[in-house]
């Protein structure tokens, strides 16, 4: 943490800026090495200055250079970035004199790494900025600001508050055991209290799956035999030639993927191998593969031919999605019915992907099944990660542990553990505890330069 940073933190490419951030507290004579323009020793904070980058004598590029001095910065470093003209020869360059004088290269994360190890964010606004870089919907975007400006972290520091005042009160109680009756109040204060913070965990819970909704999509595979017309779904639904389409069973030998939004949700489409006994090796592999992607799926697209007679691969087909869920499509409407299913709660579509009629019903059956039209616009206070929804279960756990003691007439002392166990995992929510082997693997899914 002591050393100064630097890295190239936008994509690096032909463009018309690139921006080279340096963090650190020797960043101004760092950088004043290779600078000729203002003293940036005596320039204010929060100013841009114009100027030049030079390697000794050679000029390498006019820049605007924007100064931001602690502790008011992102890592509460001083921080200065360069704004270079985009190409990568120059952006590579300025870096490589940046670390020749005195910089070490930015790990992937690192500056937001320091802004937490600073007291700049928490944990769940950290993964706010990684989640802000790469949201591709609208809802992913509010979602990610929420976790950026506190709303979230709010959250979770009000449910900490309550418990620490139900704890406490269990102090007093073990501290001053002279006082009649007070274990008899303190324990009746310790159960109305945990029953209020248990419904809103479950509350929050319960919203966080509308959370990770919003993050991850949803992920759908569409699966059926061979020649179904299972890649002209995936290319009407994506509104592109994503898959190769032919009268040739077997076409699709490997997963072909694409992504389109529905409601502001992103649904990550997989289009698979057809399902059917085949003597190709390559073949094979890929009807293995459509299996596989079977029992990873949010939503399982199962496609049968309307003109075709349920084939005994189908039959097990069937039997496979019926946990799972799912949308059966019947494909080909306006051929001749043979296709007898059998009775199933699964929803059925019927459409012509040829014709691309039923489209928007596939589409309205999909946000029916997801409640898509019931995601509130403007509350986007949910918990997303899968590491904060397990921590946030467990806390719910020792809560219930707390009630469970109290039923069985447990002394307050061993009451008070269960809440603090519940108190602190709550605090490794947003990272008031922590192990230095979940930094390590939280910022280095981080891009570099940030």
């Amino acid at each position: 943490m002591n050393d100064t940073i630097a890295a190239i933190s936008t994509a690096l490419g032909v463009g018309a800026i690139s921006i080279i951030r340096v963090s650190g507290e020797d960043s101004i004579a760092i950088v004043s090495k290779i600078w000729k323009g203002k003293d940036l020793t005596k320039v204010p904070s929060h100013t841009i200055h114009y100027g030049f980058i030079y390697d000794q004598e050679e000029l390498i590029d006019e820049v605007l250079l924007s100064i931001m001095k602690a502790p008011k910065t992102f890592t509460k470093e001083d921080i200065i970035e360069i704004n270079s003209h985009g190409g990568i020869a120059t952006t590579n360059r300025i870096l490589e004199l940046l670390l020749t004088n005195g910089c070490r290269l930015a790990e992937p994360g690192e500056f937001t790494k320091r802004a937490f190890l600073n007291g700049r964010i928490d944990l769940i606004e950290a993964e706010g900025v990684m989640d802000l870089i790469s949201s591709k919907t609208d809802k992913s975007r509010s979602l990610a600001l929420s976790q950026m400006t506190g709303e979230v972290s709010n959250m979770i520091h009000q449910l900490r508050t309550k418990i620490a005042d139900v704890i406490s009160n269990i102090e007093v109680n073990i501290d001053y055991p002279e006082y009649e009756d007070i274990e008899v109040v303190t324990i009746e204060q310790v159960k109305e209290n945990v029953t209020y913070i248990e419904k809103e965990i479950q509350r929050i819970l319960a919203r966080s799956e509308t959370g990770s909704l919003i993050k991850e999509g949803i992920k759908t595979v569409i699966v059926g035999k061979p020649n179904v017309g299972k890649s002209s779904i995936l290319n009407r639904l994506l509104e592109e030639e994503k898959a190769i389409v032919t009268d040739i069973a077997g076409t699709t030998r490997d997963v072909v993927e694409g992504d389109i939004a529905i409601d502001g949700i992103l649904l990550h489409m997989i289009d698979t191998a057809g399902i059917r006994e085949t003597q190709d090796k390559v073949e094979s592999i890929g009807v293995k593969k459509s299996l596989e992607w079977i029992q990873k799926a949010d939503l399982v697209l199962c496609v049968f031919n309307n003109n075709e007679i349920l084939s005994e691969e189908e039959e097990e087909l069937l039997k496979q999605i019926e946990k799972k869920t799912s949308i059966i499509i019947v494909n080909k409407k306006d051929l001749p019915c043979q296709l007898q299913l059998p009775k199933t709660d699964i929803p059925v579509i019927r459409m012509s992907a040829l014709e691309n009629d039923g489209i928007e019903e596939l589409r309205a059956e999909i946000k029916k099944i997801f409640h898509l039209e019931q995601i509130e616009q403007t509350d986007y206070t949910y918990l997303s990660s899968a590491r904060s929804i397990s921590l946030l279960k467990q806390s719910l756990q020792a809560l219930q542990a707390v009630k469970e003691g109290i039923a069985q007439s447990l002394p307050i002392d061993m009451i008070e553990i269960d809440l603090k166990n519940a108190w602190n995992l709550l605090g490794e929510i947003i990272g008031e505890t922590y192990t230095e082997e979940l930094l390590d693997e939280m910022f280095s899914r981080f891009c570099l330069g940030k």
